[in-house]
C-alpha cells in the first residue's frame, strides 16, 4: 500500500466551479470516540465544495436519532441538491455500508475514511466526553466500544470504493482532514487504497482492567490509590429516548441507543469485557401491570421479592426486566427496590427497549424472552403479546398450539424456538416463555375485583413459574450447547426455604452425578444391606427433585389438568412430546404410578406395566412409521433420569433437532446409558431387577450410531449422521432394538 503522505504543494486546490464535476459520497468508518463527528465538522469549515453531514443520530425530524432508512434519504436528496455527502456512521462492516454504496449514479465517487486509531484511546473519549448527540458516553458507552471493535471489518476497494484513507493516528486524521478540507469544487484525488498498515497487535484488553486505571478525573492513566476500589455500577447514565428503527446494530446511533435502553445494567464483569452471546439471559416484561392494571407499586415488590430469591440459583446467568417506555414508573420503582436489596446489577437490571429487538436495536443478546400471554395463547390484543408474537411469526404461533391451548393464572409454558422463527434467526432467540399473571382490569376476563391478596398470590406464583423455567433450560444446556452450564453453580439454599433446600440437596447430588452411591444403585445386589441402601437412597432421592425436575410427576399424576400437552392417555401410562426433542419425533411415554421415580425403582410386580408402556411406544413409532417410512425408532430408558417419574423414551434415530447440542445429550441416546425396552424387560422378567450402567458413558467419545467412527464435536457428527448410511453395529440389529416400518428389528 502506498503511505499516506501528503505534499502541500500537491494539495488540490479550489477553483471556478465546472460542468463535469464529480460527487463525492465520503464515508466515515471507525468505532465511537474515533472522531468521526469532529472530522466532518473540520472538513465542512475548511473546504470551499458544499458538503452535507449525514449523521443517524440526528437524522430525525428536530435533529432526534433516526434511523438507517433516513439516513439514505437525507444523502440522496442532497446528492440531488448538488452536495458531497458525510456519512457520519460506525459502518463498522460491510453490510452497513453497502447501502450507501449505491447511493447517486456513475460520476459519483466513493470514499471512505477509515479512523482505524486504538480502540483504548476510543474509549478513553467516550468515557470522558459529555453531551454527545446520541448519548454515547460513560461506561457503558466503552462497553458498546469494545464489542462493536471484535466486529469491525475493514473497507476495501473490491466493494466499490474509489478511494479508501487510513488513518492509524490523531496526526493521520489531521492530514486526512486537511486533504479533504482543501478539496474544491473541481479537484479530484487518485484512486486507490492509502495508509493501511498490516496489524498483528492483540486484542485490546478487557474493559475492567482499563476502567481500573481510571480515577475520580477521568485520567485513564492514572492507577488507583491505595484502598482505592473500582466500583463499575457507580459508572451510569440516564436512559435515553427509545429509537423505533429496524437497521441492525453497528451504526452510531444504534450503538447509542444500546446505552440509551441500557437502564442500570452493567456490561463489566471481574474477568473484564462481557460477551452478551457468552451469558444465558431472561428478558421479562412487566406482568399485569398494563393492560390487567396490577397495582405498580405492589407488582414492583414482588418482582425484587421473586427476583431475590431465585438470583442465587441462576449462577452468571442474567434477569432483565424490560419496557419500552423511558419514562417507565415500574422501572423506575424496581431499579430503586432492587439498590435497596443490593440485588448484583450484573445479574439483574432494567432495560429501557422493545422486548422484541433487543440484540439488533439494544446490543443485548438475550436468549430467552418472557410474553406476557392471553389465556387463549394466542396473538392478539396489544403490547408485549402482540408484539412477540408477530416477531415470532407463524413458527412461534404454531410451535405455541403445539405445546398449550390455554394457560392459568400464574402459570407458565416454554416453547422452544424453531429456527425458521425471525425472532431466533434475528435476535437469537431460543426459548420464548408464555406468562399469564392476574387480572385486575374489570374489562378484561377472570377480573380479581380488586383482591390484591389473590392477585399478590399468583403474581409471585407467575414470576416464580417464569424463572423456574427459565433455570429449566439453563441446565437442560451444558458447556458444548447454547448457554454454559459451567456458569450455573450449584443451587445455595436459600435460608428458611424448605422447599429450596430440597432442591439444592438434589442438584448438588445431581452435579455429583451420583458419585459414591451409584454401587447402592445397582440393583443386582440382593442382599438385605444392599436393598436397605437402595430404599434409602431412593427416598432421598425422591424426596429432594428439584422443582423443574417434577413437572413429568406432575403430568402423571394429573393429567386432566395438562389435558393441553397429553396426547395419549390410558389407564396406567400417559404421551407427552419431549420438552426438547433430540429428534425428529422424541415422545415419553409415562407410568401414572406414584412411587416409580426411575428404572432403579421398578421390580417383577411392574413388568405388566413396563410392556404397557413398550406397547404404546409401539403404537407411536407405527404411526410416524406409517407417514415416514425412511425412519427407524428405538425404545428405552436412561439410566440415571434428569427428570422424577418413570418414562420412556421413545426417539427417532435421524437425531436431526437444534435441541441435541452436547456430548451428554447424545452420549445419553448412543452409549449403554440408554437401556433398551426390550432388554429391560427381559432383564426384568429373568433376574428380577435392573442393572444399571454408570453415568461414565455419558463423557465418552462422539461415536456415530451406525458406522461408529469418532468425531470431535456436535456439528460434525451432526453433518455425518445426517449422510452416514452404513448398516447399524451387530449388537443394536437384534433384539428388536431398531423399529422399522415393516416392525421388525433392522
Amino acid at each position: 500500500m502506498e503511505p499516506m503522505e501528503i505534499d502541500p504543494e500537491k494539495i488540490p486546490s479550489s477553483g471556478e466551479e465546472k460542468e463535469g464535476s464529480k460527487p463525492i459520497v465520503l464515508m466515515l468508518v471507525g468505532l465511537p470516540g474515533s472522531g468521526k463527528s469532529t472530522f466532518c465538522d473540520e472538513v465542512m469549515k475548511l473546504s470551499s465544495r458544499p458538503w452535507a453531514r449525514v449523521c443517524q443520530d440526528t437524522a430525525n425530524n428536530g435533529g432526534k436519532a433516526g434511523t438507517k432508512a433516513q439516513c439514505l434519504s437525507v444523502a440522496a436528496a442532497s446528492l440531488k441538491d448538488g452536495k458531497s455527502v458525510l456519512i457520519d456512521r460506525c459502518n463498522i462492516d460491510r453490510d452497513q455500508r453497502v447501502d450507501f454504496l449505491n447511493l447517486g449514479d456513475s460520476q459519483t465517487e466513493k470514499h471512505a475514511v477509515v479512523l482505524d486509531l486504538p480502540p483504548k484511546l476510543c474509549i478513553s473519549r467516550s468515557v470522558k466526553r459529555t453531551g454527545h448527540e446520541g448519548n454515547l458516553q460513560g461506561g457503558r458507552a466503552a462497553a458498546v466500544v469494545n464489542q462493536m471493535n471484535s466486529k469491525k471489518e475493514h473497507p476495501k476497494l473490491s466493494e466499490g470504493f474509489y478511494r479508501i484513507t487510513f488513518c492509524q493516528d490523531e496526526k493521520d486524521v489531521e492530514q486526512a482532514i486537511k486533504l479533504y478540507g482543501s478539496f474544491g469544487s473541481l479537484d479530484s484525488l487518485p484512486s486507490g487504497c492509502y495508509g493501511q498498515k498490516n496489524s498483528t497487535a492483540k486484542t485490546q484488553q478487557g474493559i475492567l482492567k482499563f476502567f481500573k486505571k481510571v480515577d475520580p478525573s477521568g485520567n485513564p492513566e492514572s492507577e488507583p490509590t491505595v484502598g482505592q476500589k473500582f466500583r463499575p455500577d457507580k459508572i451510569s447514565i440516564e436512559n435515553g429516548p427509545s429509537l423505533q428503527t429496524k437497521e441492525n446494530s453497528h451504526s452510531s446511533s444504534d450503538a447509542s441507543e444500546r446505552l440509551k435502553k441500557g437502564g442500570n445494567s452493567t456490561l463489566v464483569s471481574a474477568s473484564g469485557a462481557i460477551d452478551a452471546n457468552d451469558i444465558p439471559t431472561l428478558a421479562f416484561p412487566s406482568i399485569s401491570t398494563a393492560d390487567f392494571q396490577f397495582d405498580l407499586d405492589k407488582a414492583s415488590s414482588i418482582i425484587v421479592e421473586t427476583v431475590e430469591k431465585f438470583i442465587r440459583l441462576i449462577g452468571k446467568a442474567r434477569l432483565v426486566l424490560v419496557d419500552l417506555s423511558r419514562g417507565s414508573k415500574v422501572l423506575s420503582i424496581v431499579k430503586t427496590k432492587a439498590a435497596q436489596k443490593r440485588i448484583d446489577p450484573s445479574k439483574f437490571f432494567t432495560f429501557v427497549g422493545d422486548i422484541t429487538q433487543l440484540r439488533s436495536q439494544g446490543g443485548l443478546q438475550c436468549n430467552v424472552i418472557a410474553n406476557a400471554s392471553n389465556w387463549r395463547l394466542k396473538p392478539g390484543g396489544g403490547g408485549v403479546n402482540s408484539a412477540i408474537f408477530n416477531a415470532g411469526g407463524s413458527a412461534l404461533a404454531t410451535a405455541t398450539k403445539e405445546r398449550a391451548v390455554s394457560l392459568s393464572p400464574g402459570k407458565s409454558v416454554t416453547v422452544p424456538l424453531p429456527s425458521s422463527s425471525p425472532l431466533f434467526s434475528r435476535e437469537g432467540v431460543t426459548h420464548v416463555i408464555h406468562v399469564l399473571g392476574p387480572n385486575m382490569n374489570p374489562m378484561r376476563p377472570n377480573c380479581l375485583k380488586g383482591d390484591y391478596n389473590q392477585g399478590c398470590k399468583i403474581l409471585r406464583e407467575a414470576y416464580s413459574s417464569l424463572f423456574e423455567a427459565f433455570i429449566s433450560i439453563l441446565r437442560s444446556n451444558n458447556s458444548e450447547g447454547p448457554f454454559n452450564a459451567g456458569e450455573i453453580q450449584e443451587v445455595i439454599p436459600l435460608k428458611d426455604d424448605p422447599r429450596t433446600k430440597r432442591e439444592a440437596t438434589h442438584e448438588i447430588e445431581k452435579n455429583k452425578k451420583y458419585k459414591g452411591s451409584q454401587d447402592d444403585l445397582r440393583l443386582g445386589d440382593s442382599s438385605s444391606t444392599g436393598l436397605n441402601k437402595i430404599k434409602d437412597e431412593k427416598t432421598r432421592i425422591s424426596n429432594t427433585w428439584a422443582s423443574w425436575a417434577q413437572a413429568l410427576h406432575i403430568i402423571a399424576m394429573h393429567p386432566q389438568k395438562h389435558e393441553n400437552v397429553v396426547l395419549d392417555l390410558l389407564d396406567d401410562v400417559l404421551v407427552i412430546t419431549d420438552a426438547y426433542p433430540k429428534a425428529q419425533h422424541h415422545l415419553l411415554v409415562l407410568a401414572r404410578a406414584d412411587g416409580l421415580d426411575t428404572i432403579s425403582d421398578v421390580r417383577r410386580e411392574h413388568i405388566s406395566l413396563l410392556k404397557s408402556m413398550h406397547s404404546v411406544g409401539l403404537k407411536w413409532a407405527e404411526k410416524f412409521l406409517s407417514e415416514n417410512k425412511s425412519l427407524l425408532f428405538r425404545l428405552g430408558y436412561h439410566s440415571v433420569p434428569s427428570m422424577r417419574q418413570l418414562h420412556l423414551h421413545v426417539i427417532s434415530q435421524d437425531f436431526d433437532s437444534i435441541h441435541l447440542k452436547n456430548k451428554k445429550h447424545w452420549n445419553s441416546f448412543n452409549t449403554p446409558f440408554f437401556l433398551d425396552s426390550v432388554d429391560v424387560i427381559k432383564e426384568l422378567e429373568n433376574v428380577g431387577t435392573i442393572t444399571l450402567k454408570d453415568d461414565k458413558f455419558l463423557k465418552m467419545e462422539l461415536r456415530c450410531h451406525r458406522c461408529r467412527s469418532v468425531h470431535p464435536n456436535i456439528p460434525r457428527l451432526k453433518s455425518h449422521i445426517s449422510a452416514c448410511q452404513a448398516q447399524f453395529p451387530p449388537d443394536m440389529l437384534k433384539n428388536g432394538h431398531l423399529v422399522s416400518a415393516e416392525g421388525v428389528a433392522c
